[in-house]
């Protein structure tokens, strides 16, 4: 194989064209017209040049002056520019004489192929983006990106093939070509395999009902450790890839299937999938590692990135926080979606008004359901609200929920969009009592979304401006006035009303947090214009005031090492790992001066507001709060 590449590589100086799309050149006559077969795409993990991958897409004959051929600039969940076309590089395209056209580049992710009706496939070379997260590049949430190493490849498929601007309801296939050794996980159906003639490489061809089927089923390749399990009807198919061994997928499985047990129990009758796939990179300590820890979500399959360093039982934790989350996406937006996302344009998408119930509510679940299910202790559950309420305030607690959805792009609601996670959680809380107290506990938050997906499903959208006042029509005034006060307006909720209704308060405490985060909120944010991290100006930590630090300082060097947002990511784990007598020194810079602050890293607390029980509440409140929690 390496030989034939060589030869091909040659033949590449010769006619100043891909090594890849010398031959096979079809007859311009026999070509199907391209609305009438499945376009034809492939991968070949088995040749490996310069850390990229070849992908080759053919459509079909095109009856067309010219095409747009385009990688996604965003895709589905991550609500934030990617730009996968960046990734690129080498793009050539062919008519049927085998001669390359002349393509035109327009932006990060846009080429317009000339002549169509000659053009017959078109080629590029894909490097991955794990490997340049701490580059000056500009890379994805690391979820969403992809790996290129000789035992793993992470295949988001928006990073790896791309569409025709006119066809993304075509069908495609996808062949995909890798080390028969492989272990390859995929919940695209396979529809034929092949292997080379010495059972060397083995090529799955997949079949995708449209180019949202390509994005939204991830794969990964490699060295894997894989479990599969069911949970009632469903199957769960775990691919674990830990470089170290540190973590298998046998010991991971416990843990998910208790909770995924949990999850449907919680969900009752709500249709869920057949299958359901999580593909966990476990990221090593190196500087081509990726640093963007957490997960995104697809219809049925959800891709996480942790550090391998960590141990079993926060591991553990993390993945029953992160995964149901995920999971429950089942929920929102596959059952029940507006049309932006039905329809979602990954060049210039609109958004749904309504993150609030996609990521809010989805987020409020995979809380709930831990302590109403017995996973949880209620204070426990009441913790992890509290800290929701102390993390949205440290945003803009007045901004309309639903502007900011359609606005996440843009400032200042770009940098309001970790308040779906936060407030929108809250949301949930909010409606899910309110729907109890006014039903006597008959209904809940989950069964209005069990009404909605029965009223909707997988290919039925909302209208958008519309589900406020549907909702409403569905459930009480209360949920009415609370949407258009809250929700779609900007007045503030005062939780203590909510609170009151189950016999919950919030009384003076203090809490411990790690050095540079507060439960899930970091105390410092990004500043574009220094390319540097500053602190956020909110109440800092007891051992952040002792060593100096005031709100706005910005870092430059800790303990020696020059941090940039390229780089920052990496100072919050290690930091974990820090004693409180670790000695540390920081520069940062404060106005026109450098300023070095050192001491030991203590340790870091919080004056806060703590959610206890009310001791004598009423029996009406008591009778609530069981119903809320299960307990």
């Amino acid at each position: 194989m390496r030989r034939l590449l060589y030869l091909l590589t040659i033949l590449v100086i010769v006619v100043g064209c891909s090594p890849k799309m010398g031959g096979n050149i079809e007859n311009k006559n026999q070509e199907p017209a391209a609305k009438q077969k499945p376009i034809a795409s492939s991968i070949d993990l088995t040749e490996v040049n310069n850390d990229r991958v070849w992908v080759q897409v053919d459509p079909g004959k095109f009856d067309a002056d010219s095409v747009i051929f385009r990688l996604p600039r965003v895709v589905q969940g991550t609500y934030s520019v990617s730009d996968f076309g960046s990734f690129t590089d080498s793009l050539v395209a062919y008519n049927y004489d085998g001669e390359p056209l002349n393509v035109k580049k327009e932006g990060a992710n846009t080429w317009i192929i000339p002549d169509a009706s000659n053009f017959d496939k078109l080629g590029y070379y894909v490097n991955d983006t794990f490997d340049i997260e701490n580059t000056d590049k500009k890379t994805p949430f690391s979820p969403s990106g992809t790996n290129i190493k000789e035992d793993n490849f992470v295949l988001n498929l928006h990073g790896f093939v791309g569409y025709f601007e006119t066809l993304q309801d075509q069908e495609y296939r996808l062949d995909l070509t890798a080390p028969a050794d492989f272990k390859r996980t995929a919940a695209l159906p396979v529809v034929s395999t092949t292997y080379n003639s010495d059972s060397t490489e083995v090529t799955n061809t997949y079949a995708a009902e449209r180019y949202f089927q390509i994005t939204d089923n991830p794969m990964m390749y490699g060295k894997l450790d894989v479990a599969e399990f069911q949970v009632d009807d469903m199957q769960i198919v775990l691919s674990v890839y830990s470089p170290n061994e540190k973590h298998s997928a046998s010991a991971i499985q416990k843990t998910i299937k208790s909770m995924m047990d949990a999850q449907k129990d919680y969900l009752g009758e709500l249709k869920t999938t057949d299958r359901y796939d999580i593909y966990l990179y476990l990221a090593p300590r190196a500087k081509t590692a990726p640093t963007g820890f957490g997960a995104l979500e697809h219809h049925t399959s959800t891709v996480v990135v942790m550090p391998e360093a960590m141990q079993a039982q926060r591991l553990n934790q993390s993945m029953t926080d992160v995964v149901s989350h995920e999971f429950f996406h089942i929920v929102t937006p596959l059952n029940v979606h507006s049309e932006d996302v039905h329809y979602f344009d990954y060049n210039a998408p609109s958004f749904s008004k309504h993150l609030w119930m996609y990521e809010g509510v989805t987020e409020y679940f995979a809380s709930h359901f831990q302590v109403y299910e017995g996973l949880q202790s209620k204070q426990a559950f009441y913790n992890k609200i509290n800290g929701k309420i102390e993390s949205s305030l440290n945003m803009n607690d007045s901004m309309s929920f639903t502007k900011m959805s359609e606005n996440v792009l843009e400032e200042p609601y770009a940098s309001n969009y970790y308040n779906v996670y936060q407030k929108g959680a809250l949301i949930g809380m909010c409606i899910d009592i309110l729907m109890r107290e006014e039903s006597n506990g008959q209904r809940s938050m989950i069964s209005l979304m069990t009404e909605l997906s029965q009223k909707y499903g997988t290919e039925k959208p909302f209208t958008d401006d519309k589900l406020i006042s549907e909702i409403t029509e569905m459930t009480y005034p209360s949920v009415g006035d609370f949407l258009k006060t809250h929700v779609a307006g900007n007045t503030p909720i005062n939780y203590s009303d909510f609170f009151s209704k189950v016999g919950l308060q919030r009384v003076k405490d203090s809490t411990k947090t790690s050095l540079f985060i507060k439960d899930r909120t970091p105390f410092l944010k990004g500043n574009d214009e220094t390319g540097r991290a500053e602190f956020r100006d909110m109440e800092l930590n007891s051992s952040l005031k002792e060593l100096g630090v005031q709100p706005g300082d910005i870092i430059k060097t800790v303990n020696g090492t020059d941090y940039t947002l390229q780089n920052i990511r990496q100072l919050i784990p290690q930091s974990m790992q820090w004693s409180p007598d670790t000695e540390i020194e920081m520069v940062v810079i404060r106005g026109e001066e450098e300023v070095t602050l050192s001491g030991k890293v203590g340790t870091p607390m919080v004056e806060t507001l703590k959610l206890t029980e009310v001791e004598d509440a009423s029996e009406e409140q008591v009778t609530l709060r069981k119903q809320w929690l299960g307990q």
